[in-house]
């Protein structure tokens, strides 16, 4: 499991100070969690049950406020894969745009996109339509390598 960096700490401290927040412990458990947990797009209750083994006191209420406060700040994505369930993720500084991802419709195994794919078309639009793109959003569903070869046997 990996911990936030001293650079990532600073960054999430100065971003709180700067809404009028401060990083309190409970606070940093739940960073800590959605960090450490990176990739695997967690729900708010499955944050709340990996948080609460090394903070118990914490209560689901905690981890939902401090979950939209965190979204509010751009620190995390809310995620919808196609079953109207929120899921969470880390937004990386360097990111220019969400990364897109890969839902298989048959073991719902969520695979990241790294790059940016879009770049043409996101031009292509600007200068069609005269529109200004501030960000985008794709989900490809279908099967992943593993449900794809067993539909094959």
């Amino acid at each position: 499991m990996s911990r936030m960096s001293v650079d990532e700490v600073t960054r999430l401290r100065e971003n709180l100070k700067a809404k009028g927040y401060k990083l309190t412990p409970q606070r940093r458990a739940i960073v800590d969690g959605i960090v450490n947990s990176e990739g695997q797009h967690l729900t708010a209750e499955e944050i709340y049950d990996l948080v609460k083994v090394n903070c118990p006191e914490i209560g689901l209420a905690t981890v939902y406020r401090t979950i939209g406060m965190l979204e509010e700040l751009g620190i995390v994505s809310r995620l919808d894969l196609g079953d109207n369930i929120s899921r969470y993720e880390l937004v990386h500084a360097e990111e220019n745009h969400q990364h897109h991802h890969l839902v298989c419709n048959k073991c719902s195994k969520v695979l990241e996109v790294e790059g940016d794919l879009l770049d043409q078309i996101e031009q292509t639009i600007e200068e069609k339509y005269k529109f200004r793109i501030m960000d985008h959003s794709v989900k490809f569903f279908g099967l992943c390598k593993e449900c794809s070869e067993a539909e094959l046997k």
